[in-house]
């Protein structure tokens, strides 16, 4: 169950306490846009005591997170809500608000009366659709707020203020600075929004990009080619368009599904598009041409997702969204050559369901974005409609038929295999469960029986 907001903002003004809502609340309570984010600024209590007697009366889950400079967070029950809880820096709001990043950020709202204090013209940037800053240093004290400031153009669709702009480039080798997660976390919210290929440009412009992507150097050496008449880097920005498009038009079944967050505090969506961004990074390291002018990319997919892995590792993303990334990289020309498949029929389509398991819809989505984003001389419309069609019928019948799917019996575990063979764990052991998963994908082992005969005749 959702909390409304309301009942937080009567709790707290029964209080009686001076309590201000400050940054992103109010900036979207005023766009018209739902939050879960509250902040707020106790003026006339400490902030540890008031927000530990909040918790209790709200039955919400006291976090400190920051002792030192008296900031508490409070986790609702619907664990979808919350809120952070300080007092002003040096007991000042003026203060507090003038150190913030952003002046759409910077609004407050007294809880008790009503009144918007806004002293750095936040309520006129957000009727025009501009993100400044209040002053540069600020970016100095945190520069997470950099990349925090294409986030907001990500989410919001707004514009960053030149000057605004210049400020956030001068500084953009300051990003190492945070921690990795806190970075990772933004990225995610970034590639959320609605307009993330237009801040991933914005990003480029600024270099901020590879510093946090350092693959994307070498993928802007890659030029256009027959089947693609972008070069390599706006290809991959393009396909982060196109799965946004793909989403705003499918179904609610579809977008109920992207809307879901599997993987951490960001939804599939996100996650997707970071794949979509990324599904390329192999394509470098694997070109040739040969001599009819041809461009191949031989098992840059495989290359890629190897790539991937490194690089968000370093950036300390979860094994779950690791695995559920690289999948997307290494098998996005998967679904296309599915539906290529000579005598194409159910059995295509369900080794190819049984294989993706929860992440069919994404896996067909990034294939089609995919195909959208690259219309070279060679690609005639013909080839275009055929594949669109090809993968939406593959879409279709998965989801005429997910609400009766069972997941595949475990015939066999690592166990069984170390009895029936008489060897020790080892490498091969792995390699011989995985192989065994295959032939049930397959349709070549159904029974235990035939199970045992396959681990019995394995062959490298």
């Amino acid at each position: 169950m959702d909390i409304p907001n309301n009942i937080i903002i009567d709790t707290l003004k029964r209080s009686g306490r001076e309590i201000y809502l400050v940054g992103g609340s109010v900036r979207d309570a005023i766009l018209g846009r739902k939050t879960y984010d509250n902040d707020i600024i106790v003026i006339d209590e400490d902030a540890g005591t008031f927000a530990r007697n909040l918790a209790q009366t709200l039955k919400a889950v006291f976090i400190p997170l920051d002792e030192e400079n008296k900031i508490y967070r409070l986790v609702m029950r619907d664990k979808v809500n919350y809120i952070d809880i300080t007092n002003p820096i040096e007991n000042s709001l003026e203060k507090d608000i003038l150190r913030r990043d952003f002046t759409i950020n910077s609004i407050a709202l007294n809880i008790n009366t009503g009144k918007i204090v806004d002293i750095s013209g936040g309520e006129k940037d957000l009727k025009n659709g501009i993100i400044r800053m209040i002053r540069p240093e600020n970016f100095d004290d945190d520069p997470l707020r950099i990349l925090r400031g294409f986030r907001f153009e990500s989410t919001l669709g707004f514009n960053i203020e030149p000057e605004t702009l210049k400020a956030m480039t001068r500084r953009v080798n300051l990003i190492s600075k945070p921690a990795v997660e806190r970075i990772n976390c933004e990225i995610l919210k970034l590639f959320e929004g609605k307009y993330s290929s237009k801040s991933l440009l914005s990003m480029d412009k600024s270099g901020l990009l590879e510093l946090i992507f350092p693959p994307i150097a070498d993928v802007k050496k890659v030029p256009p080619n027959t089947h693609h008449h972008l070069d390599l880097f706006h290809h991959s920005v393009e396909v982060v368009s196109q799965i946004q498009k793909l989403y705003e038009t499918s179904s609610d079944e579809i977008r109920r599904h992207l809307d879901a967050h599997d993987f951490g505090g960001t939804s599939r969506l996100g996650h997707l598009k970071l794949a979509g961004f990324l599904h390329d990074i192999g394509k470098f390291q694997t070109w040739t041409i040969e001599e009819s002018g041809r461009h191949r990319f031989i098992k840059h997919d495989e290359a890629g997702a190897k790539m991937a892995d490194a690089l968000l590792k370093e950036m300390h993303f979860s094994k779950k969204q690791i695995e559920y990334l690289t999948q997307m990289i290494r098998l996005h020309i998967y679904p296309s050559n599915v539906i290529q498949a000579p005598n194409l029929c159910e059995k295509h389509y369900m080794r190819y369901i049984r294989k993706m398991g929860d992440n069919v819809i994404d896996n067909i989505i990034l294939a089609k974005a995919d195909r959208l984003s690259a219309l070279g001389s060679a690609i005639t419309q013909e080839m275009i409609e055929d594949n669109l069609n090809g993968l939406d019928k593959m879409l279709n019948y998965y989801l005429s038929i997910r609400d009766a799917l069972k997941p595949l019996p475990k015939l066999l575990n690592g166990n069984d295999v170390i009895r029936i063979l008489k060897i020790k764990p080892s490498p091969l052991l792995g390699e011989i469960l995985d192989g065994l998963k295959e032939a049930q994908i397959s349709g070549e082992v159904n029974t235990k029986e035939e199970a045992v005969n396959f681990v019995k005749n394995y062959s490298r």
